[in-house]
């Protein structure tokens, strides 16, 4: 399916509607709210104490965070009508802390509604669903829209940039993750990249730090030892796998080193440093959930920690550890065991249910699963053409 012509790149961005009275602002909201169906008092009522206290409403613009947050559920209907008619533009810090539960009703008639409308045809053309595209749309592309005053043509990958360093900013203040949104962006301006908007597609959504970065709290020399001992496990292991393992020795030698900054392999004890860092374990909060660390987790930063120690002795290190430190019964025991596998009466079963199941796309791809052996990581990054019927040797 060809994309539709994009609109012509221009480096101008949308004026705010001229200056209107309060009482022409308020009989255009409360025409907008007739148009969408609704006919709440308070909505009206909310909406005229904010134009009393704010004639201008850009000037809300410039009133500090806390106080554009604390706007009521009956005022924030009147501040996403200013935001959709171009009469409002607000900051990025706003507009990432502000949660906007559904904007559809709202946009339609308006340049952004046929802005959204032009990007979810150009998302479904790119093979997106009707809801990954509405959720990009809603969640990122009108955020950016809103703060830069822009037509769709006209945005620019520093928009999406600055979109995602205010995303920051607010996981670094209020610890809510922004993971889900920079996906987004990332998946949003893919389309723009497709739809000749963007010049070059986007970084992916999750670059890893360098080392020196995620150790940075880690003195030397315990540092450069790390940074050694990730960079050799980075030629056998996948880069999932060295990530995981830079978290888990990260917190560990910051641990150690704040008993002893000068801390090497060698002059690691038992008792002072690797029991009271087990110890500490149940207590320690996840950087990723917030909440203490489960019990697979300990395992594995212990597991993490004990090859570590092994494997520099083994390769003969000069800091390697002149002893072994920690043993098999230091790992925690898992609150379950592992899944047993199916008696072969329920596999049997099984099978022929999914045989028979009119659900095909599901179903087959269970069973190509269970032939193959594949995770189900695997199986759900397999594309839909990656299996082919070849007519002699069957399947492949």
């Amino acid at each position: 399916m060809p994309l539709a012509a994009a609109h012509a790149p221009t480096d101008t961005t949308t004026s705010l509607r001229p200056a209107e009275t309060g009482e022409a602002l308020l009989a255009a909201y409360r025409d907008h709210l007739a148009r969408t169906g609704r006919g709440n008092s308070a909505y009206r009522y909310w909406a005229r104490v904010f134009v009393e206290r704010w004639p201008d409403p850009q000037s809300w613009a410039d009133e500090p965070l806390v106080v554009q947050l604390q706007a009521n559920p009956s005022t924030r209907p009147f501040i996403t009508f200013l935001l959709v008619t171009g009469r409002l533009r607000p900051s990025w810090e706003y507009l990432v802390h502000r949660k906007f539960s559904s904007i559809w009703r709202d946009v339609t008639g308006t340049a952004i509604g046929e802005d959204l409308d032009e990007f979810i045809i150009a998302a479904r053309a790119c093979d997106y669903s009707e809801q990954s595209a509405r959720a990009m749309a809603s969640q990122v592309l009108a955020r950016v829209l809103f703060a830069t005053g822009k037509r769709l043509g006209d945005l620019t990958n520093a928009d999406f940039d600055a979109l995602n360093l205010a995303g920051r900013r607010r996981e670094e203040v209020t610890g809510r993750t922004w993971k889900h949104y920079r996906g987004c962006t990332t998946a949003t301006r893919t389309v723009l990249f497709h739809h000749k908007i963007l010049p070059a597609p986007p970084p992916p959504a999750q670059s890893r730090w360098p080392y020196q970065r995620r150790l940075a709290e880690v003195p030397e020399p315990m540092k450069s030892l790390l940074i050694g001992y990730l960079e050799r496990k980075a030629v056998t292991c996948k880069p999932s796998t060295v990530s995981g393992l830079t978290t888990r020795l990260a917190a560990f030698a910051t641990f150690v080193t704040r008993i002893d900054a000068t801390l090497t392999p060698d002059r690691l004890e038992r008792c002072a440093h690797i029991e009271a860092w087990m110890s500490s374990l149940p207590q320690t909060i996840s950087t990723a959930t917030r909440r203490p660390l489960t019990t697979a987790e300990q395992a594995r930063r212990i597991l993490a920690v004990s090859n570590f120690l092994a494997e520099i002795t083994e390769w003969g290190w000069p800091n390697a550890p002149a002893r072994k430190l920690m043993f098999r019964s230091d790992v925690p025991r898992l609150p379950q065991p592992l899944p047993r596998f199916l008696p072969p009466d329920a596999d049997r079963r099984l099978q022929q249910a999914l045989e028979e199941s009119p659900d095909r796309l599901g179903a087959d791809a269970l069973l190509l699963q269970r032939a193959c052996g594949l995770r189900i990581g695997e199986l759900l990054d397999l594309e839909l053409d990656a299996v082919i019927d070849l007519p002699a040797p069957g399947p492949g």
